[in-house]
């Protein structure tokens, strides 16, 4: 029985194999691209740019590389170079003996007559109380002409260094002009300038540190004037093109204060000059007293005010002189600026501003040019006026 069981195993082992090589044949095997558990995300086909045509012939195109746009920033002030004050003294000394010199030609064709009789006189007086010169000067250029030319006689005497001689020390060449633009002990001096608005106050301004600069002096300016925008916009543009600097408040705030930072900055900077703006408002004339006297005194509690201008329209004559009064009673008045001389016959005012207040005329302007004022010379002046 045995080998029957061994039989038996032997056909049984025979079947399994024949049944698994058929198996393995019917298998059909996939490659693997074609296998779903391994299939990457199709990919895109860019298609090939353009050929580009030129002069017949394809050209790759070219990639444009973008252009940054440049940032704007605001251009750089130019900073100006003021006139100095010599070659300026000269071009004003031209440009007054052409305004003025109807003037002094006027007198001397007066004095040239061969008779000088009661009614040339009285025609001399004319010419100078029309050139506002005023009444107390203008009788004593009279009455010594008629004494020199008397003695001298017209035909022995020349007329016209006569009347230079006397309206000359009517002008008073002794006075000192100086500017006093200087303090002690490395304080800058302070400049205060004062007057009616519409006088050309804050011009001024602007126009004396140009003269300062020229000289080589350092400076600040200080916005005083808040209750009008526009003179504080005036002096800032008046500042840049020079390269000074200006101390500004916002529009209201208290003079006074705009003063003391302005001098402030000054002494921590270690400028040589403090130059400050005033409000120049005459309708309440004790308000405009106790104002400026404030901005004067806060600005002693740092420095010494070493000047203190009035600027005067020369055109206003002898209103010119109402307004003189009124601030030489709010703060000491050290010196006079004249403006406006240009194109006018009023030159005498120099003569009664000079007589009503004590103190001299310092400087004077003669035109719009930024650099149209100039110290003030006696002999100049003179000189001018008689063309």
């Amino acid at each position: 029985m045995e080998w029957v069981y061994l039989v038996i195993g032997i056909a049984v082992l025979a079947i399994a194999a024949v049944a698994g090589l058929v198996t393995t044949r019917g298998r059909r095997t996939l490659p693997p691209a074609d296998r779903s558990d391994t299939l990457a995300p199709p990919t895109e086909r860019t298609a090939p740019p353009p050929e580009v045509e030129v002069d017949g012939g394809p050209e790759a195109p070219v990639l444009e590389t973008p252009v940054e746009t440049p940032v704007e920033t605001a251009p750089t002030p130019t900073v100006e170079r003021p006139e100095d004050t010599r070659s300026r003294l000269v071009r004003l000394r031209a440009r007054l003996a052409g305004s003025q010199g109807g003037f002094g030609r006027g007198l001397l064709r007066l004095l040239s007559r061969e008779r000088l009789d009661e009614d040339t006189w009285e025609s001399i007086e004319d010419v100078l109380l029309t050139a506002d010169i005023g009444v107390a000067p203008t009788q004593q250029i009279v009455e010594n002409l008629r004494t020199r030319l008397r003695v001298d006689g017209t035909e022995a005497g020349d007329p016209r260094s006569v009347l230079r001689d006397e309206l000359l020390a009517v002008v008073d060449p002794d006075m000192d002009r100086r500017l006093q633009v200087s303090g002690e002990d490395g304080v800058p001096g302070v400049v205060l300038v004062v007057g009616v608005n519409g006088s050309g106050k804050t011009t001024t301004v602007g126009k004396i540190s140009r003269i300062l600069v020229a000289e080589d002096r350092t400076v600040t300016l200080g916005a005083a004037d808040t209750f009008r925008a526009a003179a504080v916009d005036q002096l800032a543009t008046w500042g840049e093109r020079v390269g000074v600097e200006v101390v500004r408040g916002k529009e209201g705030t208290d003079p006074a204060s705009v003063a003391f930072e302005a001098v402030k900055h000054g002494i921590e900077a270690g400028v040589d000059t403090v130059i400050v703006d005033t409000a120049g408002r005459l309708q309440n004339k004790q308000g405009l007293m106790d104002e400026l006297g404030k901005v004067k005194r806060v600005i002693e509690k740092q420095a010494r005010v070493t000047e203190v201008l009035l600027v005067i329209d020369a055109t206003t004559g002898q209103n010119g002189l109402v307004q003189a009064r009124v601030f030489r009673d709010v703060v000491d008045v050290t010196g006079i600026v004249l403006t406006k001389l240009d194109g006018s016959a009023k030159g005498g005012i120099v003569v009664a501003v000079q007589r009503e207040l004590g103190v001299p005329v310092k400087l004077v302007g003669l035109g719009e040019g930024p650099d149209d004022l100039a110290p003030f010379d006696a002999g100049a002046f003179v000189d001018a006026l008689l063309g």
